[in-house]
C-alpha cells in the first residue's frame, strides 16, 4: 500500500520583528526567501518562506513575523527545536560563523552515531540546530552567502516535547505512516521516510512546564503527502480518529489540512504540489509579494501596512 504520508513538508514558528528574521536566516543561515507572501488567515503580517534552491519539501521555514510580539515559552506539548541538514565536513566553519555574528551555542554532542549536533537560538529564541552528518545526498542554497559545500541542505529533524511519547508516537504508527526508527535515553525517533528532512524526535519531558505561545515558539509543524487524494485519505483517517480535522484549505502553494495530535501539537498535513514555481520563476522566487487572489483587491492597503523589508546578505558573505 501506498504511503499516504511521505515526510516532513514544512515547519512555521512565530517571529517578532521581520527585518530581523530575514536578516538572521537569509544572512547568517545562508538560506533562500523562496516566497514572500501573507498569512492567509490575516494579511496584515508577512509569511516569509526560507529553503533550499526551489523549495522542496522537507527544506522549509516558515515564519509569521508579528511585531513587537513578546516571547513564548518552551515547553511540553510544543515542538521546541527544529535541526537543519549540514555535512560533517563543516562543523568549524560553523563554528566560525556562529562566533562571527555573536550566537551563543551549546558545544557539539553526538546524539545518534554518525550525527553531531551544535544548538543554538535566533533573535527570538526558537530552537535550532545544525546536525552534521554525511548520509544527507541533498543539494543547499548554491548562489547564497555560505559556499555551497558548507550550505544548509534542508531540515534534518523536529524535536517534540511530551508528558510520554506513546500517544504521539501512537498516531504518527499507526495513522500517518511513521514507524518508530531509534531510542536513546528519553528521546524516541519516528520517520515516514529514513532520511534526513524526516525525523520526528519525541522526548518524554514530564517534568517540564507546559508551553506557551509567542514569539520564538513553532506554531504547527506540518507532514507532506502526495496529492489531494491522499489527502483526502488522511483527512478521513483523523476524522475517524475524533481529532476533528479542518476542511482543506487552499495554500496556493498546497492544499492543508489541521488538527491537534494527542500532546497538544499543531499538526497539518500539507500536498506537495504545485510548488511556489507557479507564480515566479526559480530565478526570481521571494523577490515580490505574492498575494493570494482573495487579496488581490487589497494589495495597496495590505502593502501600506506590512513593514518594508529588504534581503541584502551582502555582509553576511
Amino acid at each position: 500500500m501506498n504511503q499516504l504520508i511521505t515526510g516532513i513538508h514544512h515547519v512555521t514558528a512565530i517571529a517578532s520583528n521581520a527585518q530581523k528574521n530575514i536578516d538572521f536566516y537569509t544572512g547568517v543561515l545562508g538560506l533562500r526567501l523562496v516566497k514572500k507572501t501573507v498569512n492567509f488567515d490575516g494579511p496584515d503580517v508577512y509569511h516569509f518562506y526560507y529553503g533550499d534552491e526551489t523549495g522542496n519539501p522537507g527544506t522549509i521555514l516558515t515564519f509569521f513575523p508579528y511585531q513587537g510580539l513578546v516571547n513564548g515559552r518552551h515547553g511540553k506539548g510544543m515542538l521546541n527545536t527544529t535541526s537543519f541538514s549540514v555535512p560533517s565536513s563543516s562543523i568549524n566553519f560553523w563554528l566560525d560563523r556562529l562566533r562571527r555574528f555573536d550566537i551563543n551555542y551549546k558545544k557539539p554532542q553526538e546524539r545518534f552515531i554518525g550525527e553531531v549536533v551544535i544548538y543554538f537560538e535566533d533573535e527570538d529564541g526558537l530552537g535550532l540546530e545544525l546536525v552534521f552528518n554525511d548520509i544527507d545526498t541533498r543539494r543547499g542554497f548554491s548562489t547564497g552567502p555560505v559556499p555551497e559545500e558548507h550550505a544548509i541542505k534542508g531540515l534534518y529533524n523536529v524535536e517534540i516535547w511530551e508528558e510520554g511519547y506513546e500517544r504521539t508516537g501512537g498516531l504518527l504508527t499507526t495513522q500517518l505512516d511513521h514507524q518508530l526508527i531509534g531510542e536513546k535515553g528519553n528521546r524516541f525517533r519516528f520517520a515516514a521516510k529514513d532520511a534526513p528532512g524526516n525525523y520526528v524526535d519525541v522526548l518524554c519531558s514530564p517534568d517540564s512546564l507546559k508551553g506557551l505561545t509567542g514569539s520564538g515558539i513553532v506554531h504547527h509543524i506540518a507532514f507532506a503527502t502526495p496529492d489531494a487524494t491522499t489527502q483526502a485519505e488522511v483527512r478521513l483517517r483523523m476524522v475517524q480518529r475524533m481529532l476533528n480535522p479542518t476542511p482543506v484549505l487552499d495554500r496556493s502553494y498546497f492544499t492543508s489540512i489541521y488538527f491537534r495530535e494527542p500532546g497538544g501539537v499543531l499538526f497539518e498535513v500539507a500536498t506537495s504540489g504545485p510548488g511556489f514555481g507557479i507564480d515566479e520563476t526559480q530565478a526570481n522566487l521571494g523577490k515580490t509579494l505574492k498575494l493570494p487572489p482573495q487579496f488581490e483587491a487589497d494589495r495597496e492597503k495590505i502593502e501600506s501596512a506590512l513593514a518594508p523589508i529588504t534581503v541584502n546578505t551582502d555582509k553576511y558573505r
